[in-house]
This record gives C-alpha cells, structure tokens and sequence, in this order.
C-alpha cells in the first residue's frame, strides 16, 4: 500500500507513522517527491484497519496497491528514478550508450575498444570478465584479471564499466571493480543472485529472461528494490519465440510498457535482441524512438575473430557511424546522445 501524505507533513508526523508500521511488521519505503511525500509499505494488509492511518490528519489518503509488484510500480512512486553514476543521469534528459566485446578478450582488445567507443560518443564501457555460456567448451571468461583490465581501461578513457555477475559468490568481488552490476538473461529468476545484489550499492541492469513474462521481469526487479536496492535498470534483450533467423525476437513494446508500469529506466539490447550486426542499428534507432534511456551494444575490433558473440558485434567505424545516425533521432524527441563536440 502507499500512505499519501498531505503537503507541509513535517518529519515528526512522517516519523510517526513509520514506526507505527515498523512495529505491525511492515517494511517502509520513503518517496519525496516535489509535492507530495509518499510512504511505501509492504506487509499484511489486514493490519491496516487497527493502524487507522487515514485518521491522522496529516494523511491524505492510503492507497492500497492490487499489481503484485509493489516498488517497482508507477502507483508507488509516481516520478521517474534517476540513477546517478558519477556525472551520468539514467532515466533523465540524456540517452546512453554502453557500448564494448561481449568479452574481455586481452588488455589491446579492451583498451583499443574503450578509446574507439569513447570518441563515438559511448559513456560507459561494457565488457563480460564471467561469461555464462551454452557450451561448457565454450570461452568462459578472464574472471578477475578481466576486472582488472577493465578497470584499466576506465582509468585511461573516464569511461565508467558495467559486466555481468553471474554467481553468489562473486558479487563482492566484481561490484569491487564495476560502476553497474549486470545481471544476464538466464540469471533473471536467480533469487538468491538478486538478494544478494539487493545488498550492495550499486546500479543493477536486470535483462529479461529469453521466456519471461512483463509481470515476472516486474518481479524480479521487486526482490532487489525490497532488498534494498533501488538503482534497478530494466533491460530488454528479446525473447524466444517461433522465429528462427534473429537470435531473439526484440519486444520494443516492452518499452513504453514499463514505462507506463513502472518508473525505473529501460535500456534496450539490439545486439541480443538480433544476434546479427546488420540488424543492430536500424533496431536501436527504433528503441531510441520507443522511448527507452539508453543502449547497450556490442563492439569488437575485430568481430571475425571474437571469442563470443562475433556475428552480433558491430565494427568500430560501424558503431561510430551508428552513433551519429542515433543522435539525430535523439535530438529529435530532444533527448541527445552527443555533446556539441562529439557531432
């Protein structure tokens, strides 16, 4: 339910009713906005009756929410979240990129490829140090010194790293290395992965699952944010269906869904979303036309030769020349994605 408080509640009538629901065993959830303040809480809603919260006569009104998702949804917080990551906004005026290899193949691969994105325009540095994969014989990753080499790679080009985590265990170790922890489309139902980030402070980047449902994606990002983590990114990466030449069928009407639904930003994958690079700019063009707060791409120097996911990776004249056509389309619904310098 969300509790609606009326405008000039001061912070000794606010901190009342949080204990009142503290001590009924709710978990409480505080909102800010510019006019209202609004307090989340999630617990058994038949206790409600015996707390009277509408009595009170700072209380505007106590809205019970029906979605099973609860943080995550547009009722409980109004305005859209802002995730701020050094000086990048996500979810704000501009778009993003995070754009670099599927993997972190060697220390020349990542650093010619943090220089490359960083000219084009690209703000942050995506990379897999763990990469979970279909055959167990198949390239699994630099693990740690994969870390180390894209911490490398931000400290020469300001770029700031995201990479995929993808066990319990490891979650310590890489948010040690990473501004945003990814986690991968078969890790989406992981509970206790999502527990366990829920614990760190740090962004999440939540890819969809290839089978998920919009309610069970909702709900995955529900475990972190009740967790205690509310810098949660959506991220659509396609889902499998009947069709057989794209790798995924991309469901862009996801993003002015969550939109609607939800008020965490949605970033797209067209890399995933397609599994062919020719197919990867005319589809984040159309996102960044949905409506979504930015991309993450796969970019490789060398995509015939990459370890992973090289039939999907862009060249890096082909993402240069990507990024200016997407910042046209950008500047049009008056959301850039360069700055003056970089056009």
């Amino acid at each position: 339910m969300i509790i609606v408080l009326k405008q000039g509640a001061n912070e000794v009538e606010i901190q009342e009713i949080k204990e009142r629901l503290v001590q009924e065993g709710f978990k409480v959830h505080f909102s800010q906005g510019v006019e209202r303040t609004i307090i989340g809480a999630v617990g058994d809603q038949s206790r409600l009756k015996e707390l009277d919260l509408e009595a009170l006569p700072w209380v505007e009104k106590v809205v019970p929410i029906l979605a099973p998702y609860k943080l995550v949804s547009r009722e409980f917080q109004p305005a859209d979240t802002v995730i701020k990551i050094g000086e990048h906004e996500i979810g704000g005026a501009q778009i993003h990129v995070m754009a670099g290899p599927c993997s972190v193949e060697s220390r020349s691969q990542i650093l010619e490829t943090a220089h490359a994105v960083r000219e084009a325009g690209a703000t942050f540095l995506r990379g897999g140090a763990f990469k979970p994969r279909t055959s167990p014989y198949a390239f699994q990753g630099l693990e740690e010194e994969g870390l180390k080499l894209l911490a490398e790679a931000r400290e020469e080009t300001g770029l700031a790293i995201i990479t995929e985590v993808v066990d319990v265990r490891d979650v310590k170790l890489v948010a040690s290395y990473a501004d945003i922890l990814q986690i991968g489309a078969r890790n989406m139902q992981n509970f206790n992965l999502l527990k366990e980030v829920a614990k760190i402070d740090k962004p999440v980047l939540l890819k969809r699952g290839p089978s998920a449902t919009l309610e069970e994606w909702m709900m995955a990002a529900e475990y972190i944010l009740n967790g205690g983590n509310n810098q949660v990114m959506f991220c659509e990466r396609g889902i499998r269906t009947f069709e057989n030449y794209t790798r995924n069928t991309l469901d862009l009407s996801m993003v002015p869904a969550l939109h609607a639904l939800s008020h965490l930003p949605v970033i797209v994958d067209p890399s995933h979303g397609t599994g062919r690079w020719q197919l990867v700019a005319p589809m984040a063009k159309a996102a960044i036309a949905a409506g979504a707060d930015g991309l993450i791409v796969e970019v490789h120097p060398q995509p015939d030769k990459a370890l992973s996911d090289g039939k999907q990776s862009l060249t890096l004249p082909n993402f240069q020349e990507m990024m200016t056509e997407l910042d046209r389309i950008a500047r049009a619904i008056e959301r850039p994605i360069l700055k003056e310098g970089e056009r």
